[in-house]
């Protein structure tokens, strides 16, 4: 008898000697990382080490090219799906400058990309009461939604609406491209108990950053460093205070 017969297996993102980059130049060297739903996922690096490169590998931004290696979601790869099926698979990418959308209402914009991303899953009602409630979670008054799509929007409020999508779309993987960065003390604080609150529900989320400090709010299960598009080390949460005290070089002394 096979007990696993009808038993929903948690998600999991995997990412297997990954090479790519652009126009040929290599920036990615080899890249394998698993990220189990649920669990997060920190990903530090100096500038230039490939970072955002992997973000948009993930998602499908046609710049990049990759060379060999998968990702795959749930054991599909999803290189080779288009951008849009890769988010109806369950994948979300959280950018690092969100792009503005002119004449575009954020609440009609959340409305329509929830349908797409999960039909028949609300009815009008339904999806008003969700909103109102993910919008407390980050502080957002009703008038802010009412707003075209980050035009005009400070830097942490571009942050709050994106990790508004993250909460309400609830993916099987999210990848936060420097979510903190131009956020104050007060906004950051909000940000990451709604991250937190995102993966306690059952998200994977991979978030990159340079820096120690979101990582005091939202605790890493596994902290990976990537430096010159290959992953040097990984540990827990500890190594991130160990490169918020030491930096970088440290490694690239072991590693040399």
């Amino acid at each position: 008898m096979n007990l696993l017969k009808g038993v929903k297996m948690p998600s999991q993102l995997d990412i297997i000697d990954l090479h790519a980059g652009v126009e040929g130049k290599e920036i990615l060297k080899g890249i394998s990382l698993p990220v189990p739903q649920g669990e997060i996922h920190a990903l530090m690096g100096p500038n230039g080490s490939g970072k955002s490169t992997l973000s948009y590998v993930i998602l499908g931004h046609p710049k990049y090219e990759v060379y060999s290696g998968k990702v795959l979601l749930d054991g599909e790869d999803v290189l080779e799906m288009d951008t849009d099926e890769r988010a109806r698979k369950g994948l979300f990418l959280g950018f690092q400058y969100p792009l503005e959308i002119p004449g575009v209402r954020l609440s009609s914009f959340l409305e329509t990309s929830l349908r797409y991303l999960k039909p028949g899953l609300l009815n009008g009602e339904d999806f008003h009461d969700l909103l109102r409630d993910k919008s407390q979670m980050l502080n957002i008054e009703e008038s802010f939604l009412e707003r075209s799509v980050n035009e005009g929007f400070s830097g942490g409020e571009k942050k709050r609406a994106e990790v508004l999508q993250l909460a309400l779309f609830e993916p099987k993987l999210a990848v936060m491209d420097e979510t903190d960065s131009g956020l104050d003390i007060d906004s950051l604080q909000v940000v990451s108990s709604a991250i937190n609150a995102v993966a306690e529900r059952g998200t994977g989320i991979l978030l990159v950053t340079h820096y120690q400090r979101i990582l005091r709010y939202v605790i890493p299960d596994k902290v990976h460093v990537l430096m010159n598009g290959r992953i040097v080390r990984t540990g827990g949460k500890e190594l991130a205070l160990e490169l918020e005290e030491k930096g970088y070089d440290w490694l690239r002394k072991v590693k040399g």
